[in-house]
């Protein structure tokens, strides 16, 4: 006969309903999961489903110095990146039975403080950082703590963390290799307003090293504020003074978005100008004749920043370097970047 759902079901009910020991029960709701034979797993979780068991994390870490929770501070939630990588994260957490706790600080510094004044008083055992402003001295104070962090994304230099994101540098060389191949000369860099960010002023200053390099190519940078027109104006008045062929190179997704529509009201064939932007997002596919892209590998770049910090929590002490993972774009070539009446106006098979 099936167990009975109980409100207050108990560890002990677990063990007897799953024919288990309360030492496999517990260790199947702390993470060590490993440990159990995989015939096992399936009978407690089936267990704790009919009983409607639900572990007390807070509990657990008020009796045994763990939380099982992990914290994730957001610079944008709205960005699809943010999305992406959160979604790594949280599916690497659950593998490993911890818990993910989310805060977003709409790149407000004062949010970013309030937000990692309560992660500490939640007693997070690690944290993933996308920073907004430059909380170094707050996030120092957590190190000093022994709290574990990774920093997603944007770095702090002045901070010694462990770091995991995009290789930067290398993006922006494919962006302007491929440009290159397939016929554009005069390259516009777009950005968001660089500021503090890192990896826009990684993307920036790679991009003015490139073509300091290369007299074959020509270009100029800007990083406007998105909202107005001002987009618009930047694109038009350097298509007026570039001639062709010229292509515009987007640092982001919202970037990449503003100078779409921007080409479009402008009446400019894609292709024609060319058009390429880092970050892949849903709908770049859809824009006829579809826009090329540099992919970032977001669940790897979650999973690796939930590895890095469980290898400081399980680092019992030793101090390891800080250690810097950086992951590889891949490039999704389509027909904004095939220029008109060259060999590379062909579909892709």
């Amino acid at each position: 006969m099936p167990a009975r759902p109980s409100r207050h079901a108990t560890i002990l009910e677990v063990a007897r309903v799953a024919d288990a020991s309360k030492t496999s029960v517990s260790r199947y709701f702390s993470g060590e999961r490993e440990r159990l034979s995989p015939a096992l797993q399936r009978r407690i979780s089936e267990a704790a489903r009919q009983l409607g068991y639900r572990p007390n994390q807070m509990a657990r870490g008020l009796k045994g110095g763990r939380s099982r929770l992990l914290g994730m501070l957001v610079a944008d939630i709205r960005n699809p990146y943010s999305v992406a990588v959160m979604h790594g994260v949280e599916k690497a957490c659950r593998e490993r039975g911890f818990s993910l706790l989310v805060a977003n600080t709409d790149n407000d510094p004062t949010q970013e403080r309030t937000h990692l004044a309560l992660f500490a008083s939640y007693r997070v055992e690690g944290l993933v950082v996308n920073a907004a402003g430059s909380p170094a001295h707050e996030l120092q104070d957590l190190v000093g703590q022994g709290l574990p962090l990774v920093l997603l994304d944007r770095w702090l230099e002045e901070l010694e963390a462990d770091r995991v994101g995009l290789d930067n540098e290398l993006a922006v060389d494919m962006a302007i290799d491929h440009l290159r191949a397939q016929g554009y000369r005069q390259l516009l860099f777009l950005s968001q307003p660089v500021g503090l960010a890192s990896p826009r002023q990684q993307r920036w200053q790679r991009f003015e090293q490139r073509l300091a390099g290369e007299p074959a190519l020509d270009g100029e940078r800007h990083d406007p504020a998105l909202d107005g027109t001002a987009v618009s104006a930047i694109i038009e008045a350097f298509l007026a003074r570039a001639g062709h062929p010229a292509a515009v190179l987007c640092a982001n997704g919202n970037v990449t978005l503003a100078a779409t529509r921007a080409l479009q009201a402008q009446g400019i064939r894609l292709g024609e100008v060319g058009l390429l932007g880092i970050d892949e997002l849903d709908w770049c596919g859809l824009v006829p004749p579809g826009i090329t892209t540099l992919a970032q590998p977001t669940e790897a770049i979650g999973r690796a920043a939930v590895q890095q910090l469980l290898a400081r929590l399980d680092d019992s002490g030793t101090t390891l370097p800080p250690r810097r993972t950086l992951f590889p774009p891949t490039l999704i070539a389509r027909g904004s970047t095939r220029l008109p009446g060259t060999d590379n106006d062909q579909e892709t098979p």
